[in-house]
C-alpha cells in the first residue's frame, strides 16, 4: 500500500464526483510527476482505473438522474473505436520511436494545457449560454452526427494521453448539446464509463498496465468518487472549475519540466497563481464587487 497514491486517488475521486474533470487530467501527471512512473504506464494505468472509478460515478449519476442517455451513446460510438486507435497508436510507436517517453510526456503536456485553458474558460466565460441550456437533446440526424464526429477526436486524444474525457467531453456538451450543468456532469461521467473501459482493456491487452499501482489508486478513488457525487447537490462546479484549471496548468509545467524543458520552478508555481488571481478578479468585477477592499483610515470610527 502506498499512501501517497491513496491519497492522490481520493482527491482526484472527489473531483471526477463533483466536476466531471481530474482522472487522466490529474492522475497522469501525478503518477509521472511524484511517484516516478513510466508515462506509458502511467497512462495505461489510470485508463484502467478510471474505468472502474467513473462507472461507480455514472451509476450514482443515472440514479440521480443526471444523465443524457442517448448522447452518452452516440458520443461513444465515435469515441470508443477512436480511444482504441489511440491506445494501439502508442503502443506502435513505444516501439519504433527513440526517447518515446519525452515525446509521449509533451503530448501529455500540451493536451494538459489545452484542458487547463478550456476548463477555465468554460468556468468564467461561458456563462450567456445559461439561458439556452436544456435538460435533455434532441436525437435528430445533425446531433448524432456531431456527437460521433467529436466522439472520434477525444476519443482518440484519451487513448494516446489519457487525458480530456473530462474537461474536453464537458466542453462539447456545453457547447454543442447545451444540457444544464449537473446534466452535464452526469453525462460526461457516465458517457467516460464506457469510453474507458474500452480505453482501459486495450491498454490491459498492450500490457501497460500496473495492477497493483491500480489497486492502490483505487482504495482512494472509489470512496473519493461517492462523496463527490454525493456533494454535487451542495457544492457548484462553477466554483471548482477555476481552481481546477490552475491545477492543471501546474500539472502541464510540471509535466514539460520532466520532459526535459526547463521550466523554472517560480514560473510552475507563479504561473498557476497567476491564473487564480485573473479568476478571482473576473468574479469579483462580475458580482460588482472592488477588486480590492482599501483599508479604513485609521482613527475613523
Amino acid at each position: 500500500m502506498d499512501p501517497l497514491v491513496i491519497a492522490f486517488g481520493l482527491g482526484v475521486g472527489v473531483l471526477i464526483g463533483l466536476t466531471g474533470i481530474g482522472g487522466g487530467s490529474l492522475m497522469t501527471p501525478l503518477l509521472v510527476i511524484f511517484a516516478g512512473v513510466q508515462p506509458v504506464v502511467a497512462i495505461g494505468t489510470d485508463l484502467a482505473y478510471g474505468a472502474i472509478t467513473k462507472t461507480v460515478g455514472g451509476w450514482r449519476h443515472f440514479r440521480k438522474g443526471t444523465v443524457d442517455v442517448g448522447v452518452s451513446i452516440w458520443l461513444a460510438v465515435g469515441s470508443l473505436p477512436g480511444a482504441l486507435v489511440g491506445v494501439f497508436t502508442v503502443d506502435r510507436l513505444q516501439e519504433s520511436v527513440t526517447n518515446f517517453d519525452s515525446v509521449l510526456l509533451y503530448g501529455i503536456a500540451i493536451a494538459l494545457l489545452i484542458v487547463s485553458v478550456t476548463v477555465f474558460f468554460r468556468a468564467l466565460f461561458l456563462q450567456k449560454l445559461v439561458a439556452r441550456e436544456r435538460h435533455t437533446v434532441e436525437l435528430t440526424r445533425g446531433t448524432k452526427v456531431a456527437a460521433v464526429a467529436i466522439g472520434s477526436v477525444l476519443g482518440f486524444i484519451l487513448g494516446m494521453t489519457s487525458v480530456g474525457s473530462g474537461a474536453l467531453i464537458g466542453l462539447a456538451l456545453i457547447l454543442v448539446f447545451r444540457l444544464t450543468p449537473h446534466r452535464v456532469v452526469g453525462t460526461d461521467v457516465f458517457h467516460a464509463a464506457l469510453l474507458l473501459w474500452v480505453a482501459g482493456l486495450a491498454s490491459w491487452a498492450t500490457g501497460n498496465v500496473d495492477f497493483v499501482l491500480m489497486g492502490n489508486i483505487l482504495l482512494g478513488s472509489v470512496p473519493g468518487v461517492v462523496i463527490g457525487t454525493a456533494l454535487i447537490t451542495k457544492v457548484s462546479p462553477g466554483a471548482l472549475r477555476p481552481a481546477l484549471g490552475c491545477v492543471l496548468l501546474g500539472s502541464a509545467l510540471g509535466v514539460l519540466s520532466k520532459a526535459g524543458v526547463e521550466v523554472p520552478a517560480p514560473v510552475i508555481i507563479g504561473a498557476p497563481i497567476l491564473m487564480g488571481l485573473t479568476a478571482w478578479l473576473i468574479v469579483r468585477r462580475r458580482a460588482g464587487l472592488p477588486a480590492l477592499t482599501a483599508p479604513a483610515p485609521e482613527g475613523s470610527g
